[in-house]
């Protein structure tokens, strides 16, 4: 679930391109005006390494108008230093392409790049050359410079990526091993106390440049590069490391006349490792989570079959065999939902605010070679391997968008998938997943409609031009048009009707609290947020919660402790004519039965985890008691 090195932006387009032949949008899909959000936050990662081959400084995000139009640049990668346990700086290449070896990043960094190269006045921020005698220069004097001119933006240092996690677990176990590295990064990047090395750094060199810290710990509890160190307690100590981070980064602040200091992180997309974060509990530390809602699928699965690596919805025909049998696949739609409500059968809480939940959306497109066409023009198809290696990005299965250009942007071989709102890009032998401004319109369209902070993607060296960056900005701080009651449909699937009637609330599940009886607590309401401890009655019980909770009915999610009968309600016994029972991890096409509650119900189109009688997009009819 993630590349070599990462980065984030904020945002997501407006625009949208045409349509290829070969799969048509349904348009009988009904839809509401947005009630959620508009604006958000807007974050964009600056890679370290991109004023090498890729040529692309501080001073781009100034001459593309990027940097008068983000909120939070965010600096990758600082490493780990492997014999201390602190942040660190050195000169010191990494074994990043080098996947099988264990210690790839071990005391590798670049401070060169940080602050000893020197610019000169045509690729400057300001067109001023940097002198001999300068305390610092490198990629930090620039950003100096470019908050200087514009002030408004925020520039965070990330600690980690991919081939820099593998000593989080071990700074992350102790109460004296969380304290040492959060002071040394503190006193380092946030401070400024740099090292002298080259001739350049010093006490305070680096002060004023970072307004925080983002951590990218890939990822708790193992999964991320081989060699990475995990331990079982990584679940409870990466929040305590957050509630050591935010307790230093505020008392700095406060020394420095209440001055805010943020701390973000990059967080994974897969339910398979969120389960390893108390999504409940780090809220309260962070300004924001981002996740990383990309390399869901890529070529390394060399012989495919060939997927999208960033889909928003769930597709009947996509092969993936999901972890553990029966729960769900990658999505970003199922990424969100894990964060803010949680997933039983992964054991994840919820919990997270989702005004400080941020989409990430790539700049680059993971590619296979050797592609069958198939029914859907090489979606889903066989592939004889990875895509080829293009020159910047150096990685068989990998380009940037800049590298694809007459390819991505070629109507001729751009298609869209309705089902998972995701475009792909096939030419007849080569098959790409990655965005389009169409794509990166349902992504912002999707975050605003579900209330959430931003977006973000990596990386910016990939679109130098800003053509997508400049529509992601633009959509994000507007607001969705309209938000869908449903996912799309191929066309010749079965759809919503525009002029279906709103299904009833099954009798037994009141909307208030009952009339009668002893039930003295609220009436659960669906679209409440309750903390731990909440108590709620329904259908003639109470309830309380265990945890952070928002749509999950009492007696049908785990979260809700049933407290006992309290009066009032009433709980319909099925006649025998009952179909099989609804359930939330069963994915119904349309036209499919099951009964709930003591109602029988029919799916209009698609839908899976929408309880009957109790979901916004009123996708069950009711047909009465059974």
């Amino acid at each position: 679930m993630s590349i070599r090195k990462r980065v984030l932006v904020a945002a997501l387009a407006a625009a949208t391109v045409p349509l290829a032949a070969g799969i048509a949008l349904a348009t009988t899909s009904a839809a509401t005006p947005a009630a959620a959000s508009s604006g958000g936050a807007t974050f964009a990662y600056f890679e370290q390494w991109g004023i090498y081959g890729n040529a692309f400084y501080p001073k781009n995000l100034d001459t593309n108008g990027t940097a008068g139009k983000l909120d939070y640049l965010v600096y990758a990668f600082e490493n780990i230093d492997p014999t201390n346990l602190t942040c660190f700086e050195a000169t010191k290449a990494s074994d990043s392409t080098n996947e099988s070896n264990p210690n790839a990043g071990d005391g590798a960094g670049d401070a060169f790049a940080d602050y000893q190269k020197s610019f000169g006045s045509d690729i400057s921020v300001d067109g001023v050359a940097d002198t001999w005698n300068q305390p610092i220069v490198g990629n930090f004097n620039q950003l100096k410079k470019l908050k200087a001119k514009y002030p408004k933006l925020k520039i965070l240092v990330s600690i980690g990526g991919w081939t820099y996690s593998k000593y989080f677990s071990d700074v992350a176990a102790t109460d004296a091993s969380r304290k040492k590295l959060v002071s040394s990064c503190v006193d380092m990047f946030i401070k400024g106390n740099l090292p002298v090395q080259g001739g350049y750094g010093g006490a305070g060199t680096a002060a004023g440049i970072f307004d925080g810290i983002d951590v990218d710990w890939e990822y708790p509890g193992g999964g991320g590069h081989t060699g990475n160190h995990a331990s079982a307690n990584d679940k409870q100590n990466f929040t305590l490391l957050l509630a050591e981070l935010r307790s230093q980064l505020d008392a700095y602040g406060a020394a420095n006349g209440g001055k805010k200091m943020y701390l973000t992180a990059a967080m994974p997309a897969g339910q398979d490792k969120i389960k390893y974060v108390e999504t409940d509990k780090i809220g309260q530390y962070l300004d924001y989570a981002n996740v990383m809602t990309y390399d869901m699928h890529g070529a390394w699965d060399a012989t495919g079959p060939t997927n999208h690596q960033s889909p928003i919805y769930e597709s009947p025909s996509d092969p993936m065999n999901p972890v553990p049998p029966g729960t769900e696949k990658y999505t970003v739609d199922n990424a969100v939902k894990a964060w803010t409500t949680g997933s039983s059968a992964y054991g994840i809480p919820g919990g997270f605010p989702a005004a400080k939940l941020t989409v990430g959306v790539p700049l680059y497109y993971r590619g296979w070679t050797g592609v069958t066409a198939g029914s859907s023009h090489g979606l889903y198809s066989t592939a004889s391997g990875p895509s080829s290696a293009r020159p910047l990005t150096q990685q068989a299965g990998v380009a940037a968008y800049k590298e694809l250009t007459g390819f991505v942007d070629n109507p001729s071989y751009t298609y869209w998938d309705p089902v998972t709102l995701s475009s792909y890009f096939y030419n007849g032998t080569e098959f790409f997943s990655g965005e389009t401004k169409q794509s990166i319109k349902a992504k912002i369209d999707y975050a605003h409609c579900k209330g959430l902070g931003g977006a973000m993607v990596y990386a910016l060296s990939n679109d130098p031009s800003a053509v997508l960056v400049n529509e992601i900005v633009t959509d994000v701080s507007g607001s969705a048009a309209a938000c869908p009651t449903s996912s799309p449909t191929p066309t010749g699937s079965t759809g919503p009707s525009t002029s279906a009637s709103p299904s009833k609330s099954p009798s037994s599940s009141p909307s208030t609290s009952p009339s009668t009886g002893t039930c003295s607590a609220a009436a659960w309401n669906a679209g409440t947020a309750y903390t731990g401890g909440a108590v709620v009655s329904y259908n003639g019980h109470t309830w309380k919660a265990q945890w952070w909770t928002q749509g999950e009915t009492p007696g049908s999610a785990a979260v809700w402790a049933d407290q006992g009968a309290c009066g009032g309600g009433t709980t319909t016994t099925p006649t025998g004519n009952c179909p099989a029972a609804w359930s939330a991890g069963t994915a119904y096409s349309g036209g499919a039965t099951a009964s709930y509650n003591g109602h029988k119900w029919t799916a209009k189109w698609w839908t899976q985890g929408d309880i009957p009688g109790n979901n916004s997009q009123n996708v069950w009819t009711d047909n009465g008691a059974c």
